[in-house]
């Protein structure tokens, strides 16, 4: 009696399992931009190639950040949870040992890797570098050990841009790309918002044009989306999927980053993380 009941336990602690979709890409890249919202961006003419990509795909209409600042919403996207953070200083307690979308598709013997613009080295912990690289937008390196533990990275997964492959089936099934901080919209505070605005989509078609066509021919998926809006209530964002199975549109269902955690966990039926556990399937975009 006592074993069932130590069985039981273990069963009711373990997470979830996400539903499999009918749908599971062959790769996902998920290029995440900062601190703008969505009136800001969709139909405004310094944005062309963001609204020339939500056209071909699915523009979730109704998408929004987490909380403010930046720090709690990419910790959310990679990992379901803000950790316990509510602003950008440096992570306590790292590394971390709680569930994280990396470890969990290592562990199902997928792939997983990080890249960021400016980091400058694989496997780097510098706060910051260059004036261009924050380490507040790399979450995935909050999980970092040279001694990977229960749910840590190794240091190779955490990538500069320069090694994002030019040939794209040779990408992890899935990848984070973070731009740096003059090419994702947030800038030094020395240049507009609508040269930001310009610089990121050109940046964005620069980088990421051949990969969103290669994606739709390729079974593969594209995923854009920003990190909080510019410090409002409402914090809506533009999210916006292009690919292979995407089914093009506008959807209004209420989402934040831990619906889109929950749909990539769900291609590859990987335990739920966190608050994704809790939020609902995206339904009408993807299959």
């Amino acid at each position: 009696m006592r074993s069932c009941l130590v069985v039981l336990l273990m069963a009711a602690m373990l997470p979830g399992l996400a539903h499999a979709r009918s749908w599971r890409p062959a790769h996902v890249v998920v290029v995440i931009e900062e601190n703008h919202g969505y009136e800001r961006i969709i139909g405004n003419p310094d944005a062309a190639f963001i609204n020339e990509l939500a056209a071909r795909g699915a523009l979730l209409t109704n998408s929004h950040g987490i909380q403010h600042p930046s720090q709690p919403n990419y910790l959310a996207l990679f990992s379901g949870s803000t950790q316990g953070v509510t602003d950008d200083r440096p992570v306590p307690g790292t590394p971390l040992n709680g569930p994280n979308l990396g470890a969990a598709l290592i562990a199902k013997g997928y792939t997983f890797a990080g890249y960021s613009e400016g980091l400058p080295a694989i496997g780097s912990l510098s706060l910051a570098a260059g004036g261009i690289y924050a380490r507040k937008h790399n979450p995935w390196s909050n999980w970092q050990s040279d001694n990977p533990g229960p749910n840590q990275l190794p240091a190779r997964v955490n990538r500069r841009l320069a090694d994002f492959p030019s040939a794209f089936e040779a990408l992890p099934t899935v990848a984070f790309v973070v731009p740096s901080l003059m090419n994702d919209e947030h800038g030094n505070g020395q240049i507009t918002d609508a040269n930001l605005i310009r610089v990121s989509n050109h940046w964005l078609k620069r980088h990421f044009g051949a990969y969103a066509s290669w994606a739709i021919a390729h079974d593969s998926l594209l995923i854009v989306t920003w990190d909080e809006d510019n410090y409002t209530k409402a914090n809506q964002i533009p999210t916006i999927l292009v690919g292979a199975q995407v089914k093009p549109g506008r959807y209004d269902q209420a989402l934040t980053h831990y619906n889109v955690l929950r749909m990539i966990e769900e291609f590859y039926v990987l335990p739920l993380a966190g608050a994704s556990a809790n939020a609902a399937p995206i339904a009408s975009a993807v299959p």
